[in-house]
């Protein structure tokens, strides 16, 4: 027999823990109230009479009274709840000092590889995580129902963020309005940021600003350089009037207008770049940004975007230097390309940024492309327009919305949080019954709706004074103090995430089938997502709130989720076999398929998870294969909404080593030049979960890592 204990995990049944449970009562009660030794022995016969597979520690408690009281022992029995009350308050009472022992001891794995651009070691991020511990118990003991607890330990659910959730006041991830910002003017820390009068002084105050509001909040923020596009302009009429006062015939005052202007856009943008990924925010990390490139958003300063859009990519191709001097990938800000008209063919005006943008992905890992083409296609406001916007952070995307103006809004917009749902323990809990699987589904789908709705309400007890510099001050909204930020919770102004994970393994697992199979497999894995929709619709018609199906970037709790199946059902062969599962819709990492297929059958996926999702395809090194990285990007323009290439950017600072870093079969890295395994002496950048991590991984992700294959061969190269 198995015994399920109160944190999910599964041990082996052992009767003399029974037996002293019962004796440390017995102990404490008169003669005549004791029960005797054959007595105890009894009542662990009965236990084990009833021949259980598994049985949870609260019913053989339970058992265990009701067994005592049977015999008369009223005060023993009374004894024994008492005793169980007692260990219950010391179980919740201190659940946080092995935790924060092992965290400033750098033993604690889940600490270590949370996030892949976290150090742990640093003090910076140790504050944060003793915060996130902090946070997490009270969240545990007080914030949520047991039942949502005990789903999340074992892990059929993913609350996520519970290390932020004890304050009420931290929202998911946002679009941020840096136009008004920088136009209307903003505090920070009680002083008056007036509008710049020129492009480098707005590209310092945007990176001041960025780093302000993401430690305010807990996801990833992201700006548009169309916000930026117009202190070009103001810059170059300083510099026309300059060289006016100084004289100059019209042709030279526009020459070297044009040649101050440029060194300046280049010193912006390298401003910019140093100070993303130099500052830290409160969350200790530099601000998880994502920048958006997007000459669509822009008619007057289209010029001036296209100047700012191809300097960050030149710069991002040069990459930043590590400790040894060397050029190697930073990880932010994350870059979004908006693939168009204008920039897509060969005769199209700003084909030379696409060309530019391939060559950067080759190299660099960046930029993601978002098709406006297919954006338009799949995201329809109520006015029967298409929207093409960014996504917050990583992949989560608002829903289409038009302000009280009947205009589209979308920066100062945000996420308030995400609940994840397991897909392949739903599947497995059914045994491969199709009537038992959608009966499961239901009740695990209202277990996330009710967990959303417990962040949902937590929320909505905020009000703009907690977090000024969003809620005041322009980033997400203007306003007054001490007014509520409750009525930005509903009617489509932000978002609520119903993430899910792993449906290529609860496929495989009813059906057979990998869902790249274009049948069986794949109908049902549609079928899935889209009942997972129209749950979210129902959710929405009801409260007013916009849930959404999100697909979760899952980067630790895929080892989690893993362990957790295995735990729960056993090791079974292409199920529960590795340490992680797989993310969202992906097709597995491991199944050979051909990258443009892969796109296609992905696009289908994508658009039922509207919520947030990213499609990529593995490459080998493209750098000299460039017309391959064209072409996979106008597939993109005309199958996928938002997709990327994950391509190989390491260094070896041991012995200069510049190529791929490799995996071993115990999961170390390893560098195959000069064996080094010292991760402060690798650099080493992956694409994790549609974001680029470089402080490495746990044993899921870096297995997940390890067994991905090629989806181009690169044979032309």
């Amino acid at each position: 027999m198995k015994i399920v204990k109160r944190d999910g995990h599964i041990v082996d049944y052992m009767p003399e823990k029974i037996e002293n449970a019962i004796m440390k009562a017995n102990n404490d009660v008169c003669d005549e109230d004791k029960v005797s030794d054959i007595q105890i022995k009894n009542i662990i016969k009965y236990i084990e009479s009833l021949k259980k597979k598994r049985m949870l520690v609260e019913d053989i408690q339970d058992i265990i009274e009701m067994r005592l009281m049977a015999l008369g022992k009223y005060q023993l029995a009374k004894q024994y709840i008492t005793y169980r009350y007692t260990r219950e308050l010391i179980r919740k009472s201190n659940t946080t000092d092995k935790s924060i022992k092992e965290l400033i001891d750098g033993e604690n794995e889940y600490w270590n590889t949370e996030n892949s651009n976290k150090n742990a070691k640093v003090v910076t991020t140790q504050r944060d995580y003793l915060a996130g511990i902090t946070s997490t118990d009270i969240t545990r003991r007080f914030l949520l129902p047991e039942d949502i607890v005990k789903a999340h330990d074992e892990g059929i659910i993913h609350f996520h963020d519970a290390d932020y959730f004890a304050q009420n006041a931290l929202h998911n991830c946002d679009l941020i309005n840096l136009e008004d910002m920088l136009n209307n003017g903003t505090m920070m820390n009680g002083v008056m940021i007036e509008k710049p009068h020129r492009f480098l002084t707005a590209m310092t105050i945007a990176t001041q600003l960025i780093t302000a509001v993401s430690s305010s909040q807990y996801g990833g923020c992201t700006i548009t350089l169309t916000h930026l596009a117009p202190f070009v302009r103001d810059t170059y009429k300083r510099y026309v009037e300059k060289y006016k006062k100084r004289g100059l015939k019209k042709e030279d005052v526009e020459k070297y207008a044009k040649e101050d202007l440029k060194k300046e856009i280049v010193d912006g943008v390298q401003t910019f770049q140093y100070q993303i990924n130099a500052l830290t925010n409160t969350n200790g990390q530099a601000p998880f940004l994502s920048v958006n490139m997007y000459l669509g958003e822009t008619d007057e300063y289209k010029e001036e975007l296209a100047m700012i859009i191809e300097e960050v990519l030149k710069q991002r191709i040069q990459g930043m230097k590590n400790s040894k001097g060397v050029y190697v990938t930073p990880a932010f800000p994350k870059l979004l390309y908006v693939l168009e008209e204008d920039n897509i063919h060969p005769k199209s005006k700003y084909y030379y940024l696409t060309k530019l943008a391939a060559k950067c992905t080759a190299k660099r890992m960046a930029p993601d492309y978002i098709s406006e083409k297919v954006m338009k296609k799949l995201k329809i406001d109520a006015n029967g327009n298409g929207q093409c916007y960014p996504c917050m952070g990583c992949r989560s995307f608002l829903t289409p919305y038009i302000d009280e103006n009947g205009k589209p809004k979308y920066y100062g917009r945000f996420n308030q949080g995400v609940v994840t749902i397991n897909l392949p323990d739903v599947a497995l809990s059914s045994g491969k019954d199709m009537d038992l699987f959608w009966k499961i589904f239901e009740e695990r789908l209202e277990l996330c709706h009710r967990a959303l709705q417990i962040r949902h309400k937590r929320l909505s007890k905020a009000t703009s004074d907690v977090a000024p510099i969003l809620w005041q001050y322009g980033a997400l909204a203007r306003l007054n103090k001490g007014e509520s930020i409750h009525d930005l919770l509903h009617n489509g102004y932000s978002t609520i995430s119903l993430g899910y994970a792993g449906l290529y393994e609860c496929v495989k697992y009813m059906t057979g089938h990998s869902h790249t199979d274009n049948g069986e497999g794949k109908d049902f894995g549609l079928k899935v997502m889209q009942y997972m929709n129209d749950k979210c619709k129902a959710w929405k018609e009801s409260e007013r709130i916009d849930y959404s199906v999100y697909g979760t970037p899952i980067e630790s709790t895929t080892y989690k989720f893993a362990k957790g199946l295995r735990e729960r059902f056993g090791k079974i062969k292409g199920i529960t076999d590795r340490d992680y599962i797989t993310n969202s819709y992906h097709i597995p990492v491991f199944e050979e398929i051909d990258a443009f297929e892969k796109l296609r059958i992905e696009s289908e996926f994508q658009r039922l998870s509207p919520g947030g999702a990213i499609s990529y395809i593995e490459t080998p090194n493209l750098e000299n294969n460039l017309d391959t990285v064209m072409e996979v990007i106008k597939f993109i323009y005309d199958n996928i909404m938002y997709a990327e290439l994950n391509t190989k950017s390491d260094y070896c600072q041991k012995c200069g080593y510049n190529g791929e870093i490799l995996i071993d079969d115990n999961l170390e890295w390893y560098c195959p030049e000069c064996g080094n395994r010292d991760h402060d002496l690798l650099n080493v950048a992956r694409r994790t979960c549609g974001y680029i991590g470089s402080n490495f991984w746990n044993k899921g992700r870096t297995q997940e890592i390890k067994e991905r294959v090629l989806h181009i061969d690169n044979k032309d190269a």
